[in-house]
């Protein structure tokens, strides 16, 4: 008897991220096996994920299930899980935008979606959030085009604009926009602390804070922030209550049941930062400065749903982003963030409905991605049948 089964894959980078692809007919449809086979691809648990394919970094322990849709409005459906490295657990509770932008060429690439040139439209129905994205990718000779002149901070290089749209993301996961109703909360943190912040749901939920409100300068860079765990406990602590207001998790159970949303971001006014790499944003090229988190350390770039999240927290006039927002970003469409690596750019539309409640009618971005290889993993037969 074979000691393994082999399962086709695709490693494929995505934005700042990179993940692991499979074909949702390839994988055990019973969820607690498929979740086994899942850990065991990744190699998790284990720090360094040394016996799988993870990265030993939260923005690597990504996996994308894939298949033909069966709705009118949408081409493939997918399925985003965020793979913990520490933890036997895959969370499946929020998308990752990142990721969501090496749908698109995957589904081209598999045969999955008709190649048409120069543009292919891939409509995706992302099953964690039950919204469609609208992916443009460049397609030449049947496949994905790889190649272009998009630069993207925190990728070397550069690659092929893909275009996502979020449609209709607003309320993505807790099916509000303004989970609590208010563009402000007030929180009381274990130590007595008061915190104003704000909970907002768009293509991923997110509770914001001010930097300076947690005696943050707001351009910390992440090992400053990942290397002090007095810090990264009360920010978690933040994110807990925030995932227990929003209905999402109790706070003593947010980080083992839900660690990955709502996502956790502080901001300040726009000012000038150097990135991790030494290079130097100028106040003049963002509109606000932003830092999140991912899996409880602060992430290297930014969160593709976290920034759409963030954008439009910030053109929702009452929110504490709002109040950081530099003056050029409140008449036009175009938000700019700054992170850790760089900057970042979504364009987003707000309307208001008849009784004046705020409507997120479009969130894109532009992103590159690029398959890196693609074979068979091998799975021991133990982890699908633990019996035999």
């Amino acid at each position: 008897m074979r000691e393994f089964e082999k399962i086709r894959c695709a490693i494929i980078r995505g934005g700042t991220s990179k993940g692991v692809f499979l074909l949702e007919n390839d994988l055990p449809r019973d969820p607690e096996t498929r979740d086994r086979v899942i850990l065991a691809i990744f190699g998790s648990p284990d720090p360094r994920q040394i016996n799988g394919l993870g990265g030993a970094d939260s923005l690597t322990s990504k996996v994308a299930i894939i298949g033909r849709s069966s709705r009118p409005d949408a081409d493939v459906d997918y399925t985003f899980g965020q793979v913990s490295i520490t933890a036997p657990l895959v969370d499946y509770k929020g998308n990752c935008g990142n990721i969501s932008s090496a749908v698109g060429p995957f589904a081209i690439d598999e045969g999955l979606v008709k190649a048409v040139e120069p543009v292919t439209t891939v409509r995706i129905f992302n099953t964690n959030t039950g919204k469609i994205i609208a992916a443009e990718v460049p397609v030449k000779d049947g496949r994905a085009v790889t190649e272009g002149d998009l630069a993207i901070d925190g990728v070397p290089g550069t690659g092929a604009r893909i275009t996502l749209n979020f449609l209709d993301s607003g309320g993505a996961v807790t099916g509000k926009l303004l989970p609590t109703g208010n563009l402000k909360d007030e929180i009381t943190l274990s130590d007595g602390t008061r915190l104003t912040v704000s909970l907002v749901d768009a293509a991923n939920p997110a509770v914001f804070f001010k930097a300076t409100d947690l005696g943050l300068t707001g351009v910390e860079l992440p090992d400053v922030v990942n290397n002090d765990p007095q810090l990264l406990a009360r920010i978690e602590e933040i994110r807990s209550i925030a995932a227990e207001m929003m209905g999402l998790a109790h706070r003593l159970e947010a980080t083992a049941k839900s660690p990955a949303v709502p996502k956790i971001v502080f901001v300040s006014p726009p000012c000038a930062y150097k990135t991790s790499d030494g290079r130097v944003i100028e106040a003049g090229q963002i509109d606000l400065v932003a830092r999140t988190m991912s899996m409880q350390k602060m992430h290297k770039a930014f969160a593709v749903t976290g920034g759409i999240c963030t954008s439009t927290a910030a053109k929702l006039e009452g929110t504490v982003v709002s109040e950081v927002l530099g003056p050029s970003a409140r008449q036009g469409n175009v938000v700019r963030l700054g992170h850790p690596s760089g900057t970042l750019e979504f364009e987003i539309e707000i309307s208001r409905d008849a009784g004046g409640n705020p409507r997120l009618e479009k969130a894109a971005v532009a992103r590159t991605a690029r398959r890196i290889m693609d074979g068979f993993v091998y799975v021991p037969r133990r982890i699908f049948w633990p019996e035999v």
